[in-house]
This record gives C-alpha cells, sequence and structure tokens, in this order.
C-alpha cells in the first residue's frame, strides 16, 4: 500500500466516524422516548381543580386557571374547596389539578386538612395497593415561600410524591411558585400553559430528565436544524466536526437580565409598588419608604396628637414617619400593611444611598404636608412648622434595622437635628448591638412565650425565640431611652401577665409600652376581628397587672385613652421628686450627640405635664388642641 493510498483511507475513515458521532449527538438531543401523547380522557365527567388555600393567594390561582382551561380552551373543569370534598371519591377522577399552599412548618392549609391526611393515609394502606388511581392524570401547583427553608412548597411536593405513589399520572411536574421572591406570576403562568398544552392532546415525550412538552420539542428542532436563514453560526463544517459539536449555550443578555448581573435586585417589584402605593405610601428609591400619619394631619388641624406626644412630647404635626427597609423578617397577624410588603431574613437587595433616601424622604413628605393648605382648622402657622419636620418615626412598616447603612441614615437626621424613633422586631441582635445612639430604641414584644411568638409574629427564623431574647439582652446595653413595645391582641396574648414580667430582667427597658391592637379590616392573611380589640380599660388594667409584677421597679405613667395606650416607666429613673419626666428635651438630645460623649437617658428627660400622667381627667388629650368627636348614626334595630 502506498502512502498515497493509506492517507486516503485514513481521511475516509476520520470523516465516517465524525459523521457518525454527528448523528449520535443529534439523536441523543432527542428523547430516550418516542413521542406520544396524552390525550383528554374520552369520560365526560369534568375535571376537579381543588385549591388548598389559607390566605386566598391559591383560590385566586385555581380561579384563573378555571377561566383560561374552561373558558378559553373549552376542557371542563369543577372548582373544588378539598374541605367539602369527600376524598374517598378520588378514584372516579380521571382528570385533578391541585393548587396547595403550604402553611406554617410546612403544613397544610386549614382547609385541607382532612383530605391532605387521607392521601398520606390511604397511600400507606397495603390494602389500597399503587393501582387506586391509575385511571387519573394530576398536576400540582405548589404556592410557598423560599425563606422558610425546608418546608418551601412541601405540601404541593408532598401531594405529587402521594399521587404517583397510588398509580396517577403526572402530566406536568409540580409547579413551585414564590409568593416572596417575585416569581409567582411568571412561574404559573408558564406551569398553566404546559397543563393546557397537555390537556389540549399536545405532543410530550420523556427522557432522563423528566418531561419535555410538545412547545419545548420545537424549540430543540430549531436549535438543532441548520435549515434557515440567520442560521450560520450554527452550521459546522464536516471537517470540523470531530473537534467540535452544535454549542446549546446563549450569550447572556444584559437588557434580558434587567441589569442584575452582580445577583442584585430590587426589593419592591412592580406588584409590590402597586399595592403600596394604593394604600398611600411613598416609595423612595428601591426599598424605602414614606406616609403621612392620620396623627400629624390630626395636629396640623389642632384636634390632638399622638400617644408619643403625650408620653414624649413629640409634635406630632412635625413628625415624618418612614422607613428604609419595607422589608420584614416576621408576617405578624395583626400586620397594618396585610402582608403587602416584601419579607427576609437578610439584606439581598441592591441598596440606595443614604443621604438620598433622606432627601427624597424630606421632600415626599412635606409635598404631603401642602396637600392638607385649605384643609379646615390647618392654620398658616402650624402649616409652615409642618414643613419643617422635627421627629422622624422609623417604623412606617417593615424592619429599618436591616439596611445595611442604617447608621449612616440615623446620622444624616440627626446632623438635621431630626429626633429618631427606631422599632426593631427582635429578630437581629447583632444589628441592634451595633446600632448608633438613637432618641428612642423600641423592641417589639408581641408575646411572652415560645409558642404564642410563634403563632403572632409568624417569623421566618428557625431560631426566631433565641434572636427575640437575644434581642432583648442587647437593649440592656444601650444607654439612650428604650421601649418594649407589647401589642395586646385580645384572646392571644392578654393573659400572659407573668411570663411578660420575666421578660423585664433580660432588657431593663426604660419603659414598657402596652397598647391595644388596631382592626385594620378584614385580611385573608388573619382571622383577626373586633373581637380580638382590647378595650382601653382592658389595657389599663393589664397595665396595672404588669406593673404590680415588677414590685415597684416599674409604675403605670401616662395614658393615651383615644390610641387604647399605656406606658410604664422605670420609677427609680423617671420619677423624681414624686414627678414623672417621661418627655424629651429633644435640643438636649442633639447637643449630646453632638458632642461625641457618652450619655445615658436620664440626660435629657424632661418634665411630663399633668394632662399627659396616668389617672388624668384628660385621659392623654393636650387641652390645647380641640376636642373633635365624629358623629356616628347607627340604624335602629327593629
Amino acid at each position: 500500500m502506498t502512502p498515497s493510498s493509506l492517507s486516503t483511507r485514513l481521511t475516509l475513515f476520520a470523516l465516517l466516524s465524525a459523521t457518525t458521532f454527528y448523528f449520535l449527538y443529534k439523536s441523543r438531543r432527542r428523547c430516550l422516548k418516542p413521542l406520544k401523547h396524552l390525550p383528554l380522557n374520552p369520560n365526560p365527567r369534568p375535571g376537579k381543580l381543588f385549591f388548598l388555600t389559607q390566605t386566598g393567594t391559591s383560590k385566586a390561582l385555581a380561579q384563573r386557571l378555571l377561566d383560561l382551561l374552561s373558558s378559553k380552551n373549552n376542557i371542563p373543569f369543577d372548582l373544588v374547596d378539598p374541605q367539602t370534598y369527600e376524598p374517598e371519591d378520588l378514584p372516579k377522577e380521571s382528570l385533578i389539578i391541585i393548587m396547595a399552599s403550604t402553611w406554617e412548618d410546612g403544613n397544610p392549609p386549614q382547609n385541607s386538612k382532612f383530605f391532605v391526611n387521607w392521601l398520606a393515609e390511604i397511600s400507606t394502606d397495603f390494602r389500597a395497593g399503587n393501582l387506586l388511581l391509575s385511571d387519573c392524570k394530576f398536576a400540582v401547583f405548589g404556592v410557598g415561600s423560599r425563606l422558610y427553608g425546608d418546608t418551601f412548597n412541601a405540601v404541593a411536593r408532598d401531594l405529587g410524591k402521594r399521587l404517583r405513589g397510588l398509580g396517577a399520572t403526572e402530566m406536568v411536574p409540580v409547579g413551585e411558585g414564590d409568593v416572596d421572591g417575585g416569581e409567582l406570576e411568571s412561574v404559573f403562568e408558564g406551569w398553566s400553559e404546559k397543563v393546557v398544552t397537555v390537556l389540549k392532546g399536545g405532543l410530550v415525550m420523556e427522557n432522563e430528565n423528566g418531561i419535555v412538552y410538545e412547545s419545548d420539542v420545537e424549540s430543540l428542532e430549531s436549535d438543532d436544524d441548520d435549515d434557515g436563514e440567520g442560521g450560520g453560526e450554527d452550521i459546522v463544517d464536516l471537517e470540523d466536526i470531530a473537534g467540535k459539536g452544535p454549542s446549546r449555550k446563549k450569550s447572556v443578555n444584559v437588557a434580558e437580565t434587567n441589569g442584575k448581573l452582580d445577583g442584585k435586585r430590587e426589593m419592591v417589584t412592580p406588584v409590590i409598588r402597586a399595592n403600596l402605593e394604593k394604600q398611600g405610601y411613598k416609595i423612595i428609591g428601591s426599598h424605602s419608604g414614606v406616609k403621612i400619619c392620620r396623627w400629624t394631619k390630626s395636629q396640623l388641624r389642632g384636634r390632638g396628637g399622638c400617644y408619643k406626644h403625650s408620653f414624649y412630647g413629640i409634635e406630632s404635626h412635625r413628625c415624618m414617619e418612614a422607613t428604609p427597609s419595607l422589608a420584614c423578617a416576621n408576617k405578624c397577624v395583626f400586620c397594618w400593611r396585610h402582608h403587602t410588603n416584601p419579607v427576609g431574613k437578610s439584606w439581598q437587595w441592591k441598596m440606595d444611598d443614604p443621604l438620598e433616601i433622606v432627601n427624597t424622604a424630606i421632600d415626599l413628605h412635606t409635598k404631603m404636608i401642602k396637600q392638607t393648605k385649605g384643609v379646615p382648622g390647618v392654620t398658616q402657622e402650624r402649616l409652615m412648622e409642618g414643613l419643617s419636620p422635627r421627629h422622624c418615626a422609623l417604623s412606617l412598616v417593615g424592619e429599618p434595622i436591616m439596611y445595611p447603612e442604617i447608621n449612616a441614615l440615623v446620622d444624616e437626621l440627626h446632623r438635621r437635628r431630626i429626633s429618631t424613633f427606631l422599632v426593631t422586631n427582635a429578630q437581629f441582635p447583632e444589628k441592634i448591638k451595633m446600632l448608633k445612639p438613637v432618641t428612642q430604641l423600641y423592641v417589639s414584644v408581641d408575646a411572652a412565650t415560645k409558642d404564642n411568638l410563634k403563632a403572632i409574629d409568624r417569623p421566618l427564623f428557625g431560631d426566631f425565640w433565641e434572636r427575640f431574647i437575644d434581642s432583648l439582652k442587647a437593649l440592656k446595653e444601650k444607654h439612650q431611652r428604650t421601649v418594649y413595645r407589647l401589642t395586646l391582641v385580645k384572646g392571644w396574648n392578654t393573659e400572659d401577665v407573668e411570663a411578660y414580667s420575666k421578660l423585664f430582667v433580660l432588657g431593663k427597658p426604660d419603659f414598657v409600652e402596652i397598647k391595644g391592637v388596631t382592626y385594620c379590616g378584614s385580611s385573608a392573611t388573619s382571622k383577626l376581628t373586633m373581637e380580638n380589640v382590647p378595650w382601653h380599660s382592658d389595657v389599663r388594667a393589664f397595665s396595672e397587672a404588669l406593673a404590680l409584677k415588677s414590685e415597684g421597679e416599674y409604675e403605670v405613667a401616662c395614658e393615651h385613652a383615644h390610641s387604647c395606650c399605656v406606658l410604664l416607666a422605670k420609677t427609680e429613673k423617671f420619677k423624681v421628686n414624686g414627678q414623672w419626666h417621661t418627655w424629651i428635651d429633644y435640643e438636649k438630645f442633639h447637643d449630646l450627640v453632638a458632642s461625641g460623649r457618652p450619655f445615658d437617658s436620664e440626660d435629657y428627660m424632661a418634665l411630663t405635664p399633668s394632662w399627659a400622667v396616668y389617672g388624668a381627667e384628660e385621659g392623654g388629650f393636650d387641652p390645647d388642641q380641640s376636642r373633635y368627636k365624629k358623629e356616628r348614626h347607627h340604624k335602629s334595630k327593629r
């Protein structure tokens, strides 16, 4: 054999091998199993669309899917509340779809406990076998929050596992929606489209990674085939096949990532923004907010200030309510915002500059103040005062202390001689330790026992109780004025006087604010009603009992009957010569901050006026203001 003939044979062998490799590569890109149809069951019995819901989200999604199936695609389904359904009828069903929320500790919602428990029991009953639901096709979509870790969509995942174990055919993999990740809508829409595709008899193929749908098949084919215009980059010369195969990787388009190549995203999504703005919030940048308080408008009109005016001497018409973090680590049952704000356990969003936040907050606040011009009772003098805020309540919503630049923001407010009242929800003890002095630091103490705190605050952290205790201990090391803020919810935490009193020794707060919960209307996220709102007499009785338990360390000092709020104060510190000094000398506070020297809460206290003292006939209402009572016209009972 001549060298030239040998070379020719080797070349042909190489080309043949490369060609074989290419076609093997292309076939592997297809399915390991042949295409098949999942046609609609000819049984005229409508499919069942179940919603397992606690707050109404799953029910709303189920209603949307029902409309998509029945109205737009003529696929008959019945919307079913599982608590009205007999689970033993499941073997009769040919099509079921389940929208499943996961509630506390990975448990199913209240309306579905029997349904879910029945499935769990029957799936482990050897008498049922693994063919009980062999004539049934199903799909499950989960609604949960990734912030709860391992329990994320636990109910949906478990339902899928149980149904498969009973022989049912899974039409599409379990969809997993994240209510707190901003991806619920897009995930649900994509999952719904696949469900409709399958139910309409769309082609489906299975491979080693699961199920691939007809639309995906078309996409794969368009990626692989070199049969059209603009496909030049995908054409591979035969001589180069041995060196490379077509790549499935696509180049990253910065526009498609919304500028999030660094992994950061904005805290306030368009949906959250719309919900908060609907409630009157002014959104600052990507994670802050400001809103005018009803008491600010009230004192502008000369109709009285809030409880902080009575307890601490703030001028309510000069108070700006704001937050540098709309996100929170709890989902409290009495949340004023009905959980329309984001949640999180750590700062994972892009961050705005503290100076820009302060400037914008003041600008938006003053614009809202200007809108009260001409309102009956608003004088020019009070309007001008209101345009120059002197106090900032960092308690609007969320967890202000989560903001990484909270100290810089506080410094900027103090530089402008604006006092700071900062509220934290006792889940970030390290942040409390790192916090610079503020005018008054609050810790929310919503319950006195671990079980009650979990039930009321519904925290994201698994070690929420340890964080709570450590936060109280961190408060003890602070030298500025400190406060335990108790929100009383009748039927939830009003019987825990003994347990609350035991928490005093941990944080040694200067004050204890005890306030009745404010009813904010019906909410799918809360079962509270007006029955859970205590009367002022209830709050007084609780406060007196709590003071008695302290054995003289605390006494009842002030009250604001209109807000259903009572203040306990440390007797030794703030009762001087028989007179209470719960008010604040704000100018002295700012001078102390500017001096840079250490100072304590006694250094800027001021005398409490007699009308604000507990038991005064004014009930905490400033006599310099004009009391206004709305006329209520109730329909007479017949």
